[in-house]
């Protein structure tokens, strides 16, 4: 893909920064994208200080094939842990379901491996490489709280009551987004009534007979049970779901064993010992937004969850951010800085994918991660009779690279 350096090819650069309202992996993977087609950012993070909050995440190959577009594919590798597959197994019978090989036959039909990450670690390398790119700025402390903008360029307000005026804003501030409240101006985020508890435990920690290398998904009524090493397999991530009709969202609460395993008394023992191998447990209460059409007002636009939140079903949260950021600096160059029609384009071309994303999310958390009775045999059935190319056909349209389709 090369560099995109647009001075080089004769065109002004704005004398005012792209701002970017928030410093996640979205925000720093669009100023990595944007800074690389030649553009000045400026990126404003609430936080004191850039770092993320969670453990682990997964990557998929279409999340590899932006880091190598934004110029970190090689730092993003470093960072991983490559499982040798996914499993999906039966909380109920502790039987396995189905597994997907993620080995060279997948790599080979996708491009890229799949992976498992801490968010820190990952995290931590986009910093680094925003702080080494001459044109991007890192702002701590500069919480977006509004914007205003003309035909010249967009000034943000801050907390603080300091403005700030860039060519464009980005915003990229999660899922109660500031600029999204007054872009869509939809409301709250939809509580689903699902909650996640989070642990990361020392490896010696982890059940021997459970240390597998593999992202590893124990489904059950109406709850599930996942876990993957990370960090070179000195840590195990411990993520555990059930619905508890939490009626509005929590985020990073702690909380004790005994309220986690409340919600799993019904399953089969083996998995359970995961609950009991953890204390530091943390619940988040899952929410997430129906699909919206328009992220785009002139030179304001959407990314990452602040445009597209979604349930964490597909793993694909932070890899249809990353496809944004990557769409979006294509979409940059491709119309010579003309914002607003950049903007529309990079719309056009991401809403159905990630609309799609947002939809099937919800639709495997309820048939394929938590069914019960018939549909729970109907979906033991179903999977267990897939072979690794017919797993492979039904990700082709996510992972064989149709998100970045209009990076260059």
């Amino acid at each position: 893909m090369g560099s995109l350096g647009l001075a080089a090819q004769g065109h002004t650069i704005p004398d005012l920064p792209i701002l970017i309202a928030g410093g996640g992996i979205g925000g720093l993977a669009a100023a990595l994208g944007l800074a690389r087609t030649g553009v000045r950012v400026q990126v404003l993070e609430q936080a004191a200080q850039f770092g993320e909050i969670g453990a682990g995440i997964q990557l998929g190959p279409n999340a590899f094939h932006a880091f190598d577009f934004l110029g970190v594919g090689d730092a993003a590798r470093s960072t991983a842990v490559y499982v040798d597959k996914l499993v999906l197994m039966d909380a109920l019978t502790a039987e396995t379901i189905t597994e997907v090989p993620l080995d060279d036959p997948f790599r080979a039909r996708f491009g890229n491996p799949y992976a498992v990450v801490h968010r820190a670690d990952l995290h931590r390398a986009m910093v680094a490489a925003c702080e080494a790119h001459e044109l991007v700025a890192l702002r701590a402390q500069a919480k977006v709280t509004a914007y205003a903008q003309d035909e010249t360029g967009v000034t943000v307000t801050l907390a603080t009551g300091e403005r700030l005026t860039g060519a464009a804003l980005v915003g990229a501030d999660g899922l109660r987004s500031a600029v999204r409240a007054q872009l869509v101006g939809d409301g709250a985020p939809l509580v689903s009534g699902h909650t996640t508890y989070r642990s990361v435990i020392p490896t010696d920690r982890m059940p021997e007979d459970l240390r597998w290398n593999a992202a590893t998904l124990w489904a059950g009524p109406k709850c599930h049970i996942v876990h993957y090493p990370l960090s070179g397999w000195k840590v195990f991530n411990l993520v555990v779901t059930y619905h508890n009709d939490a009626p509005e969202a929590v985020a990073g609460v702690p909380v004790s064993k005994e309220e986690v395993r409340d919600g799993f008394g019904h399953i089969a023992d083996l998995p359970r010992q995961i609950i009991e191998s953890a204390d530091d447990w943390k619940l988040w209460v899952l929410c997430d937004r129906d699909p919206h059409d328009n992220w785009v007002e002139g030179r304001v636009a959407l990314l990452g969850d602040a445009a597209h939140p979604m349930l964490q079903y597909m793993a694909q949260g932070a890899c249809m951010a990353l496809e944004d950021a990557v769409c979006l600096s294509a979409m940059m160059e491709r119309h010579d800085r003309d914002i607003a029609a950049a903007f529309a384009v990079y719309r056009d071309a991401r809403v159905p994918r990630t609309a799609r994303v947002q939809m099937s999310s919800r639709l495997i958390g309820e048939y394929v991660y938590h069914p019960d009775g018939a549909q729970r045999l109907v979906r033991n059935a179903t999977l267990q009779a897939r072979t690794p190319e017919d797993h492979y056909r039904t990700l082709d349209w996510l992972y064989g690279g149709s998100g970045l389709d209009n990076r260059v």
